[in-house]
């Protein structure tokens, strides 16, 4: 049985969670999500949803435990929310936003403008002396992290000095420059 799969998950209160026809909808203070479903049995009892297969498959087993974290994910997203942290290193590296327009100069012959979806809300925070950082909040764990990734993936943290676009708290394997 699967550890993760057979855990059941509590739904805080304020958070209502409805299955049906394959589709388990959660909503919540901060929005609404929703997910399709296959080869698992999802069945809510009381404050907890309870994830069951049928059957001792590979698939079957892989789906019970992905299943499960989803729902979780989707119950703390629609309570609480998500936030990535962005930290821009190096010099002259910008960022700024209007709305959902964020507008980063990292040292190209251009600036990068990138429309942010409506469900991820960005700010900006730059202080003298401090690297810039971009902030990304939303209820949907999978939509901050594909945005955030592809902020990241503009200018990837460099080996030898270490600039490029980190997360906050990331540790970066750092590398010797020439030895004379």
């Amino acid at each position: 049985m699967s550890r993760i799969g057979k855990s059941p998950v509590t739904i805080p209160a304020g958070v209502t969670v409805n299955v049906a026809d394959g589709i388990i909808t959660v909503k919540g203070k901060l929005g609404e999500l929703t997910q399709e479903f296959s080869e698992v049995a999802i069945t809510v009892e009381g404050d907890q949803v309870l994830v069951e297969r049928d059957g001792d498959h590979k698939d079957l087993r892989a789906k019970h435990g992905l299943y499960r974290s989803l729902i979780n994910n989707m119950i703390i997203g629609v309570s609480e929310g998500f936030t990535k942290s962005l930290e821009l290193v190096g010099v002259g590296f910008r960022a700024s936003n209007q709305g959902q327009k964020l507008d980063l100069a990292l040292g190209f012959s251009h600036n990068i403008v990138l429309q942010v979806a409506p469900e991820v809300t960005v700010e900006t925070i730059s202080e003298k002396g401090k690297n810039p950082i971009v902030k990304l909040t939303s209820f949907d764990k999978q939509l901050v992290g594909q945005v955030a990734a592809k902020i990241r993936s503009f200018r990837k943290p460099e080996p030898y000095k270490g600039k490029g676009i980190k997360f906050v708290g990331e540790v970066l394997r750092r590398k010797a420059g020439k030895s004379a």
